[in-house]
C-alpha cells in the first residue's frame, strides 16, 4: 500500500506479487537450511537416527500451525526466549575464541587479505558479495515483516528499537560468526573442506561444539537453528497476510486462513527438491530488489515532504545497480551477459529510475501527521 502511494498502482502490483515470491523463498531456504543442521545434532548426538525429509516435514507442520493460529498463541508467547538463545550463541562463542588457548581470532590472515578476492572458485566480487550478504546489511525480507511487527508494539516509539536494533543485531551476529568460522578453522582451505562435507551447517556444528563443549554446544547450535525457524514460520505468515489483503478475503475464520495458506505450503514443499544453492541465490537476489523497491519508496516519501532524499537515494542508486548487474550477468540465474555490459545496463537503469522517482514526487508536497495534529491543536486553541 505505502509502495503504491508513493510509486503507483503499478509499483504496488509489483510489490505484492515480488513480495510474496521473496517471502516464499525465505520459507523455503528456512526450511531446508535448519532441518539439515537438526539431523545431523541427532545423528551425531544420540543413538537416535532420523531422515532429513522427516525433519522437513516436522518443521512444514509447525510452520502450518504458526501461521494459521493467532501471533500471540506461539510467536509472540515464545519468541523472547528464543532470542535469548540466540544472545547466548553471539556472546558465548564470541568469548570463547577471543579467549581459546588452541585458536588465535583471524590468526592465519593477514591485514591485506581484506582487500583481495579470496574466494576458492576465483568468482568476482562485484555484484556477489552484496547480493550473498542478504540480511545483516540491508534487507527487503525486513520490510516485509513490518506490518506484522508493528501490530506487535504497544507504542510506536519502539519502532527504531525493534526494527532498526534487528538490522543491527542480526549484522553483528553475522559478523561474529565470520570472525568465528575463520578462527575456528584457520585458514580458508579448512574452512572450504567443513563447508563441502556437510555444508554452512556442519561449520556451526563444529564451531559450537569445539568451543562450547557438548551442553554450550547444544544451545549454541539450537541458536542459529532456532534463527532461520523463526524467520520461516512469519515470511509464510507474511504472504498468508498479504495474499487475504490482495484478495480482500477476510482472516478471523480458520477456513480462510486455510485457503490462502495451503497453496503456498504447497509451493514451498516443491520448492524443496531445488537445489539449496540456487534456491538461496534467488532468494539474495528476491531480497535485495525488494529492499530496492522499499528505498525508492522512502525517496518518494523524503521529496514530497521537502526532506533531504539522498539519504537513500543513493543506497537506492547503488543497490539497483547491483541487482540488475547480477540477474543480467549471473549465468546460472540470469541472462549471462558479459559483465561490462551488465554494469553499464544497471548503471543506467538505476539513474533512470531516480529520474522517474523525482519527477513523480518534487512539488507534491504532503504535512507529516505529526505536523497535522500540530496545526489542528492550534487551530483549535486560537478558536
Amino acid at each position: 500500500s505505502i509502495t503504491g502511494r508513493y510509486l503507483g498502482n503499478g509499483a504496488k502490483h509489483f510489490m505484492n506479487i515480488f513480495a510474496i515470491v521473496l517471502l516464499l523463498l525465505v520459507g523455503v531456504v528456512f526450511v531446508s537450511a535448519p532441518a539439515g543442521m537438526i539431523t545431523n545434532l541427532i545423528n551425531s548426538q544420540t543413538d537416535f537416527t532420523v531422515s532429513m525429509t522427516s525433519m522437513v516435514v516436522i518443521i512444514f507442520a509447525y510452520y502450518i500451525i504458526a501461521t494459521i493460529v493467532p501471533v500471540d498463541k506461539i510467536i509472540g508467547r515464545f519468541y523472547p526466549l528464543f532470542g535469548a538463545l540466540l544472545i547466548f550463541m553471539s556472546v558465548g562463542l564470541m568469548t570463547a575464541i577471543a579467549f581459546s588457548s588452541e585458536h588465535q581470532v583471524l590468526g592465519g590472515f593477514e591485514v591485506s587479505d581484506m582487500f583481495a578476492n579470496l574466494n576458492p572458485n576465483d568468482m568476482p566480487l562485484w555484484p556477489a558479495l552484496f547480493i550473498t550478504i542478504a540480511c545483516g546489511a540491508i534487507s527487503g525480507f525486513h520490510a516485509t515483516q513490518s506490518p506484522l511487527m508493528a501490530r506487535c508494539m504497544e507504542n510506536e516509539k519502539n519502532g527504531r528499537f525493534v526494527f532498526y536494533g534487528a538490522m543491527i543485531g542480526e549484522g553483528i551476529i553475522a559478523l561474529i560468526w565470520c570472525t568465528v568460522a575463520l578462527s575456528f578453522f584457520g585458514s580458508l582451505d579448512s574452512l572450504s573442506d567443513a563447508v563441502a562435507n556437510g555444508g554452512p551447517g556442519n561449520v556451526v556444528y563444529g564451531a559450537s561444539f569445539g568451543l562450547l563443549g557438548v551442553f554450550g554446544g547444544i544451545l549454541a547450535f539450537l541458536g542459529v537453528v532456532i534463527l532461520p525457524i523463526t524467520s520461516g514460520d512469519t515470511a509464510f505468515r507474511s504472504s498468508r497476510l498479504i495474499l487475504a489483503e490482495y484478495f480482500n478475503m477476510e482472516q478471523k475464520s480458520l477456513r480462510n486462513r486455510l485457503m490462502m495458506a495451503l497453496p503456498l505450503f504447497i509451493l514451498g514443499a516443491v520448492l524443496t527438491q531445488v537445489d539449496f544453492g540456487i534456491i538461496w541465490r534467488y532468494f539474495g537476489f528476491a531480497n535485495q530488489a525488494t529492499a530496492v523497491m522499499m528505498l525508492w519508496t522512502a525517496s518518494a516519501y523524503l521529496l514530497r515532504h521537502n526532506k533531504l532524499h539522498w539519504i537513500t537515494t543513493v543506497p537506492a542508486l547503488f543497490m539497483t545497480t547491483v541487482c540488475i548487474t547480477f540477474i543480467l550477468s549471473n549465468h546460472a540465474l540470469g541472462f549471462g551477459l558479459p559483465m561490462q555490459l551488465s554494469t553499464i545496463l544497471g548503471i543506467t537503469s538505476s539513474l533512470m529510475i531516480m529520474f522517474y522517482v523525482i519527477r513523480i514526487s518534487k512539488g507534491k508536497g504532503e504535512i507529516d501527521l505529526a505536523e497535522q495534529q500540530e496545526v489542528e491543536k492550534k487551530t483549535i486553541k486560537t478558536a
